[in-house]
């Protein structure tokens, strides 16, 4: 009867410390989720900025270029 007690006792515990290890692989693939999602974000607002900024430069240029135009003196 002690045998059984204490083998029973034994595989409830191997069990109860089963179920945490799944939990933690399961929270595992939802932070490496969320983790690849928030990279994504990131990576997707660097290339925002540098489109900005890249557009910025070509407007800055465009105006450079409309204000050193020199056209030809008029002689009447």
């Amino acid at each position: 009867m002690k045998r059984l007690a204490a083998f029973l006792i034994l595989a409830g515990l191997c069990l109860s410390s089963a179920v945490p290890v799944y939990a933690r692989a399961s929270n595992s693939a939802k932070a490496q989720a969320r983790a690849s999602q928030k990279a994504a974000r990131k990576q997707q607002k660097a290339l925002k900025k540098y489109m900005k900024a890249q557009q910025k430069a070509q407007r800055k240029m465009a105006k450079r270029d409309r204000k050193n135009t020199h056209y030809p003196k008029r002689s009447f």
